[in-house]
């Protein structure tokens, strides 16, 4: 649990220069790269109420506000509410003598006991419910907001279509390139040239606006009642900016005026590599599940790195610190150390080589419908890590490398006590424990920098076996390919200490 409760301790450099905790990144098993949350596409695949569970269409959701029909929210604080049910005492109308017991509902809220009791929403019987849903109250300003809304939305497409006109020269000449291809259509090369689809003419957006009534100002206002300067004033009454913000129709003054809101619809997302376009995550369509159909997170390939013990930290003095290295991976995986200046070099290399290898790749593939209508392939620059070190970390030398044998499940709870001959060196291997690796490391924090933290860096290689089956990688046999990543590591060690303590 250290990476979820304390993931400021230990942070990875992501392929963009992002530094995030090994639980926040994923890995690309195509590119073979990092990937944070701010390097792949975020794409929606259903809409749900996390409430009742039940899916709804994009469209369908779209023309509902992204809000569940069935399911409310406590205005007051904000959790789902709850049906209750209970028994009343009604005359039957053709016999006034004779009393029929009913049942009727209400919501209720198991948090901070609030009822539509509270504000006047009579109970509502079962056939109610079930054919017209709960009674809303009517407000005024529901109609203006939603023509405010529409307009919004017209100007955004009048805007698009000024922003086309500009662009005009630059589409003319993409169409003369490419329109002679058979069966390429104009939704196509839009999408190629990266522009949205086509909008409705602007004289008709034109028509639309000029329909719109602006709000006009009156001079006459309501008068403030006679007591607000000397009556006394009750908080507990009064509504907080977060309980009128979820109600924009109405923005109630008193918590008298609060009424339940429709839920907000949940979504699941998958995520897209933004090179490859390959999925590192994609969850299971059942909003009862919590599987995932692919899952690609970065701590079931990338070994993971912990602090165990750390000697009091003082300027200008080495202090050991021992660290661990799990392996997740299901295969035997080698390290070797090597720091930040070094690693940088030899990402620059490979980012060099792979942009001459992809020129060469486009410069020589034909045209065809298939490349045209594939979105643009992103290739991000990463920008630089902006941390500075207060400590210098000491490393094993390079030709030194520690093998992590791979993960096995049943050797976390296997008390034999098996012993395996990997020939360390004892200076630097001080304990091992199934895919576990204790080393140990000198720090030396700077000096002058007393109650700061001292922050160390530097980058581990290690071998990844790719398994997956592609022409870039795969050979005559379709054995599984080993290569050697690189990742990068930032470390806080904690408070550094006066140097006469």
């Amino acid at each position: 649990m250290a990476y979820l409760v304390r993931n400021d301790i230990v942070q990875y450099a992501c392929t963009c220069g992002q530094l995030r905790p090994i639980s926040f990144l994923y890995f690309c098993r195509h590119c073979l790269k990092l990937r944070c949350g701010f390097c792949v596409c975020h794409e929606v695949e259903s809409h749900y109420c996390s409430n009742c569970l039940e899916i709804l269409p994009s469209a369908e959701a779209r023309l509902k506000k992204n809000r569940c029909q069935a399911c409310f929210d406590c205005p007051n604080c904000l959790n789902t509410l709850a049906v209750r049910g209970t028994t009343v005492s009604v005359r039957d109308p053709d016999d006034p003598g004779k009393v029929n017991s009913q049942k009727k509902y209400y919501h209720a809220c198991f948090f901070c006991r609030w009822t539509t009791r509270d504000v006047g929403l009579p109970d509502q019987a079962v056939q109610t419910v079930s054919a017209n849903g709960w009674a809303q109250k009517n407000t005024s300003n529901v109609q203006r907001i939603t023509v405010l809304l529409e307009h919004a939305k017209l100007l955004g497409m009048l805007e698009r279509h000024e922003r086309e006109q500009r662009e005009k020269k630059f589409t003319a000449r993409f169409r003369r390139n490419f329109t002679h291809l058979p069966g390429l259509t104009a939704a196509h090369v839009r999408k190629r040239a990266g522009l949205p689809p086509e909008l409705p003419a602007p004289s008709t957006i034109k028509v639309n606006l000029a329909e719109f009534q602006p709000a006009v100002a009156k001079e006459t206002v309501p008068e403030l009642p006679t007591d607000i300067f000397t009556k006394e004033l009750d908080i507990g009454t009064v509504t907080t900016l977060t309980q009128r913000f979820a109600q924009p129709e109405t923005q109630p003054d008193s918590i008298e005026g609060l009424l339940p809101s429709y839920k907000h619809l949940s979504t699941k997302q998958s995520q897209r590599c933004r090179e490859c376009e390959h999925n590192v995550s994609k969850p299971e369509l059942n909003p009862a599940s919590i599987k995932f159909k692919i899952q690609q997170a970065a701590y079931f390939y990338v070994p993971e790195v912990r602090i165990v013990t750390l000697e009091p930290l003082i300027g200008g003095k080495p202090s050991e610190v021992v660290i661990v290295f799990i392996n997740p991976s299901q295969h035997p995986t080698t390290l070797s150390f090597i720091t930040l200046q070094e690693a940088e070099e030899e990402i620059k290399q490979h980012q060099t080589e792979g942009t001459t290898d992809t020129a060469v790749q486009q410069g020589e593939a034909p045209l065809s419908l298939s490349s045209l209508t594939k979105p643009v392939t992103v290739v991000e620059e990463p920008r630089p890590i902006d941390i500075s070190m207060t400590g210098e970390v000491q490393l094993p030398a390079a030709d030194v490398e520690i093998v992590l044998p791979p993960k096995d499940d049943a050797a976390e709870y296997d008390d034999s006590g098996e012993i395996q001959q990997f020939h360390d060196d004892p200076k630097i291997v001080i304990h091992r424990r199934a895919n576990k690796a204790s080393l140990r490391f000198t720090v030396v924090p700077k000096t002058d920098i007393a109650g700061e933290n001292c922050v160390i860096g530097f980058a581990f290689r290690y071998t990844y076996v790719n398994r997956i089956s592609t022409p870039a990688i795969a050979t005559s046999e379709q054995k599984p390919q080993k290569v050697q990543l690189c990742t990068r590591i930032f470390m806080n060690c904690g408070k550094i200490l006066e140097g006469t303590q």
